[in-house]
């Protein structure tokens, strides 16, 4: 199974200079749980961002720039090549950032949505995904800045 996972603000905005707008530490805590012993597939501005390997994950990271090196990753050069990678593994996370989950919608199963209930500064957003289908949703949890978010999971 192919799933993304994203948090995203209420018009879909998921970054403002290759950092996440808001500090959530109960969605980092859910983004834990989710992704832990899985591999994991991100952008290099996406890792970049990040600033190490997450733990507990086999992390791929797809750059166009054949030379790219860090510890503790595996690099290819596009999306197709990090999905053979992985193998036959029950889900694979693709955790961001814009361009790496524009590629994947087409061929994702699962959606992992933290929905923010305000609207932030964006310059990078994550895909529409209308045509999916809510199979989950939790109740509103209160975020210390006073605006609430919820962890949705969407199928197609």
């Amino acid at each position: 199974m192919i799933s993304l996972i994203v948090a995203h603000d209420k018009n879909r905005v998921i970054g403002l200079n290759n950092k996440l707008p808001w500090h959530l530490p109960g969605d980092l805590q859910y983004f834990k749980e989710v992704t832990m012993h899985k591999p994991i597939i991100m952008g290099r501005k996406t890792f970049e961002s990040i600033g190490r390997p997450l733990p507990g994950r086999r992390n791929i990271v797809v750059t166009r720039n054949t030379g790219y090196r860090a510890n503790d990753i595996e690099t290819v050069t596009s999306l197709e090549e990090a999905i053979k990678s992985v193998g036959d593994v029950e889900e694979v996370m693709i955790i961001g950032g814009e361009q790496i989950f524009k590629e994947s919608m087409a061929i994702a199963d699962r959606l992992y949505i933290t929905e923010i209930d305000h609207e932030f500064q964006g310059d990078t957003y994550f895909p529409d995904y209308g045509e999916w289908r809510q199979v989950s949703c939790q109740e509103p949890l209160s975020a210390p800045e006073g605006y609430t978010f919820r962890y949705c999971i969407y199928e197609k």
